[in-house]
């Protein structure tokens, strides 16, 4: 499925993102997350052994609301599957979204001997709502 261009805008700017996986007893988890694009896919970093990256590998399914910073109200909500979780680029793939969301190199809140993982999202179904 083609991301739409108002899709691309947001993932290519410091948007606000949620990411909901499904955890081992069927619940939501939900976690706030930098996101990112390759401009056919939602691209999520995080560590490795985080809850997402085990709840991903035991049900790819999730699902991710991205907001426009200027207008919450303006969001996007995705359903989709985790296609592939890597290690290769990840700490690079960080350093590019911290340049965009803290205008700075990236802080490694928990310490460099982290291995980031990028998630690579593939979309299934694309909701637009422009409340605003």
């Amino acid at each position: 499925m083609n991301l739409p261009g108002g899709l691309l805008d947001l993932l290519n700017k410091p948007s606000p993102c949620f990411l909901a996986t499904v955890d081992p007893d069927g619940s939501p988890q939900l976690t706030e997350t930098w996101v990112g694009t390759d401009g056919k896919h939602i691209l999520i970093n995080t560590v490795d052994g985080f809850r997402k990256v085990k709840n991903v590998e035991r049900d790819p399914r999730v699902s991710v609301i991205v907001t426009d910073p200027a207008q919450a109200s303006d969001y996007y909500s995705v359903k989709g599957r985790v296609v592939d979780v890597t290690a290769e680029g990840g700490a690079e793939h960080i350093e590019k979204l911290a340049q965009r969301y803290l205008g700075g190199p990236y802080p490694w809140f928990g310490g460099r001997d982290q291995q980031r993982l990028i998630m690579t999202i593939e979309v299934d179904k694309i909701i637009h709502a422009p409340w605003a």
